[in-house]
């Protein structure tokens, strides 16, 4: 097998420790910090349950990039090892189900396809496993570690000239419904994934799924490695529908699917099978309509004849990652509950859902494998690291953010409750200043989370839309920070999260200023010196307020929209919009009623900051252009500033950089 350069990965034993720190004055989070900010996650365990595979994604300053590499600790010593390193990231750690290699998904360059390559924890550099002309989006190992099931798309190159130049582009032809989606771009029929074997030994590669009008992926094996579950959408035109079809098939060439089962499911579907082989778990929401509010409930649907359970039907909750118990007995998960997000179980049999870990904070990810459960879990005052989770106790085995953490001095989080207009009460947090005094008014920022089905909660996440370090950053400046879990927003239940269909910006917005006319109430915050600011829906209600509202001094609009008639086929919610609030055509006084900031714009009186990505087709930039230049028109205090090849969520650090300076400056103008 070829060996890979020197310049890029290679295997290093040599182990992780930090040095111990001296004591100093602790210091207030600075926006440089997010060029030290280590991201923790991935966390896979071995078969043997003695290692964990994780991933840890740095910046490289000079670059203007971020890198992820793997690394593994064990479970027992807390010893951390760095597996690869290099330009090029590595991710998807997965062990062979021998325990003898660690897998990984990487290129050899830019313009390289994705590949799977292989580690020997005996040693050695890592090598390319797979050599195959498309990119590998996902894979999975055999129960017998002799094949590979690879989920890929054909996508779009371009091609070369003969002195090796670049040709120009070809057209892109769309005949899709779905056409467009933020960082994969255009969509057209090479968009589409299906599945591959791939043979270890032979590196032979053979079509399993081949149906070009169909997507299928979240691919599982069965525990025997004969059968093979999925997910596909088999309905006339499927990008016009959100429906999720489970299929199995014979793990040959050739085989014929069937299907087993149909159920809607919000924010992507997730199989697992049962160790005998005989269930498998996935997820069911409410009708497709609410596709933007809709919560997942856990159901099992037999094999052998299709038949099917919904095992949570009375959580008021969402549900994320199933996984059987190794006995078969039960299901692990993940569920978002009120400023919270923590691992639960529900027996196969049914009953009560069992929470499996108490306290605030958010578990996003966990791995089970040899009688052991990693978790990758933050806290208020710490991000994500992973933990070994035994008997309701989470024990930390990394620490590579610990010597940074160390420096701060973090405001402290507290949770709050209020009642908004209707009476209806309102959860969720305020970080306030370090060395806040009691009976002081402060400047306050109200910073709105996006969704709207996310939700504000206890974790310090360095990630790509780092809503939790702005806090603390925004509180560093001295401001106290409002973090509000508006209706729509999800952890409180189906009823609360659906209150705002197809009537944005109403209770919402009502919610809001409640929130903010309590801080006031409580003496916290200075009524004269109120900001506001998100990004997404976060920057989409700043526009709402801002037009009901004109007690706030300083506003900031990131990836907003508020002409949502100009959203129609520009942006990737056609289907929602179809569903919730129906086409403008058919419903133009309800597409009215929901753009009130933008034919309304002359009651804004707040300076405005808007901002965005020049490659966002979440949200897509014309949003907060409009609003630009409305208020340009209207000579309020505006500024716009667009990132260049930047999608909805920022992946250049220096831009990320950038972003935060400018919120600290926006609101130092006008606040201070």
């Amino acid at each position: 097998m070829r060996k890979l350069p020197l310049a890029c990965l290679v295997l290093c034993l040599t182990v992780f420790s930090l040095l111990s720190v001296p004591a100093f004055a602790k210091r207030p989070i600075a926006i440089d910090d997010v060029y030290r900010m280590q991201k923790v996650g991935a966390p896979e365990v071995s078969p043997d349950g003695k290692w964990v595979a994780y991933s840890v994604t740095s910046v490289d300053k000079d670059a203007d990039k971020r890198r992820t590499a793997l690394w593994m600790v064990n479970w027992e010593s807390g010893e951390q090892v760095q597996l690869t390193f290099g330009k090029q990231s590595a991710s998807s750690p997965k062990w062979s189900p021998d325990g003898k290699y660690l897998s990984f998904l990487t290129s050899e360059g830019e313009k390289s396809r994705t590949q799977v390559w292989l580690l020997d924890r005996r040693g050695g550099a890592p090598q390319p496993l797979t050599s195959v002309k498309d990119d590998i989006n996902a894979y999975q190992w055999s129960p017998d570690g002799k094949r590979l099931l690879l989920e890929m798309s054909e996508g779009d190159s371009a091609e070369e000239g003969k002195d090796g130049a670049a040709k120009a582009p070809k057209p892109i032809v769309l005949d899709r419904y779905h056409f467009k989606h933020d960082i994969d771009g255009y969509m057209t029929a090479a968009s589409r994934s299906h599945l591959f074997l791939f043979d270890i030994e032979s590196r032979k590669l053979e079509e399993l799924t081949s149906d070009k009008n169909f997507d299928d992926t979240g691919a599982e094996w069965s525990p025997d490695g004969r059968q093979i579950a999925y997910v596909s959408n088999h309905e006339k035109d499927p990008d016009q529908s959100a429906n999720d079809e489970v299929y199995v098939i014979d793990a040959r060439p050739g085989a014929v699917p069937r299907r087993l089962t149909a159920a809607y499911s919000a924010g992507g579907q997730k199989l697992a099978w049962s160790p005998d082989g005989k269930l498998i778990a996935y997820l069911i929401g409410d009708d497709a309509k609410y596709n933007a509010y809709s919560m997942n409930r856990l159901a099992v649907v037999n094999v052998s004849d299709g038949t099917s359970r919904v095992l949570t039907d009375r959580f008021d909750r969402g549900i994320s990652a199933p996984e059987f118990t190794g006995d078969g007995a039960a299901i692990d998960f993940i569920v978002p509950d009120d400023r919270s997000e923590y691992p639960a179980r529900v027996a196969v049999k049914g009953g009560a859902v069992e929470r499996l870990l108490e306290g605030k904070l958010v578990v996003s990810a966990k791995s089970t494998a040899g009688g052991h459960t990693a978790i990758e879990l933050s806290t208020d005052a710490g991000p994500d690291e992973i933990y070994a989770l035994e008997g309701g106790k989470a024990r930390k085995l990394t620490s590579h953010n610990d010597a940074l953490i160390a420096e701060w001095q973090l405001g402290a989080v507290e949770d709050i409750s209020f009642s908004s207009k209707d009476g209806t009460e309102i959860h969720g947090l305020m970080v306030k200043p370090a060395g806040y005094t009691a009976g002081k008014k402060y400047p306050l920022v109200l910073w709105i989370h996006g969704g709207p089905n996310g939700q504000d909660d206890h974790a310090l996440p360095f990630s790509l839309y780092p809503l939790q370090v702005e806090r603390q950053i925004l509180s560093a400046q001295g401001y106290v920070v409002l973090a509000i879990n508006y209706r729509g927003s999800n952890g409180r239940g189906s009823a609360f999260t659906r209150s705002i269909f197809a009537d944005w910006g109403n209770k919402e917005v009502a919610d809001l200023r409640a929130g903010v006319d309590w801080a006031i109430a409580q003496g916290i915050a200075d009524p004269d010196k109120l900001g506001i600011g998100g990004w997404s829906y976060g920057g989409i209600l700043t526009d709402y307020t801002i037009a009901s509202d004109t007690r706030f001094k300083a506003a900031i609009s990131g990836a907003g929209s508020a002409n949502q008639i100009s959203m129609y086929g520009t942006d990737q919610y056609v289907l929602q919009y179809n569903n919730e609030l129906g086409p403008p055509w058919k419903t133009p006084d309800t597409w009215i009623k929901v753009s009130y900031p933008f034919f309304h714009a002359d009651r804004i009186r707040t300076p405005t900051l808007f901002m965005g990505g020049q490659a966002d087709f979440n949200v897509p930039i014309i949003g907060s252009e409009q609003m630009y230049q409305a208020l340009r028109t209207l000579g309020v205090p505006t500024e716009l500033v667009i990132y260049p090849e930047q999608f909805h969520l920022f992946t250049r650090p220096s831009y990320i950089h950038d972003r935060l300076q400018r919120y600290v400056a926006w609101y130092a103008k006008y606040l201070q």
